[in-house]
């Protein structure tokens, strides 16, 4: 029993000492952030982002609304050329934030881009191939505001690659891709401290 305590006594004592050091090198950290004042040009991670790679498992490719499902008969079956049912997703999101100060520092910059790869008809054939498909992106400027808002202006595009810059076939619907060409003006409301951890302080 003696033992059991003494075990015990250690560790509490070894724990409040661990956590009083993280505190004092967080607060000191904090100090010291607040003492060194932003560049005005490219400030602490004023490039920031996410990459990401998905595989999408058989019977659940991605449907890109290129080819008509279910396939008319006269497409060709397993011999379609219209084959825009993803496997995989390569993606990504990137932000540029090149001032540090003046009200320019709460202007940034975005660009998130998709590629689309695979080669599959839902019902008839499901392959592991790697064929592209499209690239879709979307693109704008931010503003950012008090309280975790911000202020976006968003342009949208898909460019069909490979074969898909043409007709093909009966099953083709001939469409400008995912949600097409559009253009949008938004507010954006982070909470939980999400999207905040790289940015410059804004306010």
């Amino acid at each position: 029993m003696k033992r059991v305590f003494v075990f015990l006594t250690l560790s509490t004592t070894v724990a409040a000492f661990a956590t009083h050091a993280q505190t004092t090198t967080g607060e000191s950290v904090s100090v010291s952030n607040l003492e060194a004042p932003a560049r005005t040009f490219f400030p602490h991670n004023w490039v920031r982002g996410y990459t990401d790679f998905s595989v999408a498992p058989s019977h659940n490719e991605p449907d890109l609304g290129r080819c008509m499902f279910p396939q008319p008969a006269n497409a060709g079956g397993t011999a379609s050329m219209c084959t825009a049912y993803a496997r995989y997703l390569y993606s990504g999101y990137i932000e540029f934030q090149p001032m540090g100060r003046t009200l320019a520092r709460h202007f940034f910059l975005f660009f998130e881009p998709k590629f689309s790869f695979g080669r599959n008809i839902p019902q008839l054939t499901y392959t592991a191939s790697m064929a592209p498909i499209a690239y879709d992106r979307s693109i704008g400027i931010g503003f950012q505001l008090p309280r975790n808002f911000e202020l976006r202006a968003t342009q949208h595009q898909v460019d069909w690659l490979g074969r898909y810059g043409r007709s093909l076939g009966t099953a083709d619907l001939h469409t400008n891709g995912s949600y097409g060409l559009y253009a949008t003006f938004g507010v954006r409301w982070s909470f939980g401290g999400y999207g905040r951890q790289g940015a410059p302080t804004a306010y």
